[in-house]
């Protein structure tokens, strides 16, 4: 064997271990999954609190405002119908004792009877109550996706609704939306 056909062997065999070592990569690449297969979907939820002001016109009732805060017209009142009263009854001095005695009397049952009527008198007012309730709702914050890559399942969490599969890029599963899935 001359020197020009080993180099020739050598040359040879060392093209063909490049063009080996290409065709399986450039096969590796063009056989690796594009896409993994979405095996399951579930939207992952949150809850949110909104406060809302509520208000409404209720009726209230007060007592009335007093104008004759001691009772006096009560007291005099009943004192005269008292001191009326123990003057119809008995003769000499035990008319004037009944007379008193039925004015003090009359004067403190007369004041009592103001009192109870002030009690029970009301006004109603109509007042402007608020307060601050919260409303739930539920907002999809992401989704939880179960794919199958290569045989195997695996879960990653992605912003949007996917399709039936996920993009793969360099073997792995791509989880941002593509403009195909930002609708």
């Amino acid at each position: 064997m001359d020197k020009s056909m080993i180099k020739g062997i050598a040359v040879g065999g060392i093209a063909m271990v490049l063009l080996g070592a290409g065709a399986v990569t450039s096969y590796n690449t063009i056989t690796k999954p594009k896409f993994a297969e979405v095996v399951a979907v579930k939207e992952v939820v949150e809850t949110v609190l909104t406060p809302h002001e509520r208000c409404e016109d209720i009726q209230v009732q007060h007592q009335a405002p007093v104008k004759d805060e001691h009772r006096i017209a009560g007291s005099v009142v009943g004192g005269l119908a008292g001191g009326l009263l123990g003057s119809a009854i008995g003769g000499g001095k035990g008319k004037t004792l009944a007379t008193v005695a039925g004015a003090a009397a009359g004067g403190y049952a007369g004041n009592q009877v103001q009192k109870n009527m002030q009690e029970k008198d009301v006004v109603t007012q109509a007042e402007h109550r608020c307060k601050t309730v919260n409303e739930k709702s539920q907002k999809v914050v992401g989704y939880n996706v179960t794919y199958r890559l290569d045989g195997k399942d695996g879960v990653v969490r992605t912003s949007f609704k996917p399709g039936p599969t996920l993009p793969v890029k360099d073997g792995q599963v791509v989880t941002t939306p593509t403009s195909d899935d930002k609708s």
